[in-house]
């Protein structure tokens, strides 16, 4: 198994982080090692390479970060554990279609550990349950590495995901840890979250 760095940070505004990734990897070598950030934002919206600005549906006091990864808006804020994964793949010889795969099983796992039955979507990167969505995913690859990750609802106010449509879906719920009967807080389930998260990987 390759290693992984794992590096928590806290919670951390949005756009450094987002530098800091794009920095690690653009100054990658070979050798690098690879490394997971385990994060919180404040409240922001990300919209992606192909977001469309009419998937936020309203303005609100919370900014919007156009961003340089896959997928359409989604939002982040305190109470979800984001999982940013900056790995070497042609070293790890994963495909992108692979490495979503693999991270969305991390999420399913973690939730059957806790006697929830989660699911993937054809065409539709990310973990459901029972049609709502509880963790989002999307990726940057440039030069056979990745950068950007996963988001999971833990313990969150989901009011704002009222003003988009998540992920480019016009009436998609979202869901959370906490609203399915999982005690466990960020500060547990993303220990649970990086073990899983390096089996898969």
């Amino acid at each position: 198994m390759r290693s992984l760095m794992v590096k928590r940070l806290g919670r951390v505004d949005y756009v450094p982080t987002w530098e800091a990734m794009k920095a690690l990897t653009a100054a990658r070598t070979p050798e690098t090692p690879d490394e997971l950030w385990l994060v919180e934002h404040p409240p922001v919206y990300t919209l992606g390479l192909a977001g469309k600005p009419e998937h936020l549906l309203r303005s609100t006091d919370i900014p919007v970060v156009n961003i340089d990864r896959g997928g359409q808006i989604t939002y982040h804020g305190p109470g979800q554990i984001v999982a940013y994964l900056m790995l070497d793949l042609k070293r790890r010889g994963i495909g992108v279609k692979e490495l979503v795969n693999r991270i969305e099983q991390a999420v399913i796992d973690l939730l059957a550990d806790h006697g929830i039955a989660a699911e993937r979507r054809e065409k539709a990167p990310g973990v459901y349950v029972n049609g709502a969505k509880i963790a989002a995913l999307g990726l940057r690859i440039k030069n056979g590495c990745c950068y950007h990750g996963l988001a999971l609802n833990v313990d969150m106010d989901l009011t704002p995901y009222q003003a988009i449509n998540p992920c480019g879906y016009a009436g998609l719920t979202v869901t959370q840890t906490r609203d399915l009967g999982i005690e466990d807080g960020t500060d547990v389930l993303g220990d649970k979250l990086i073990a899983m998260l390096k089996k898969h990987l």
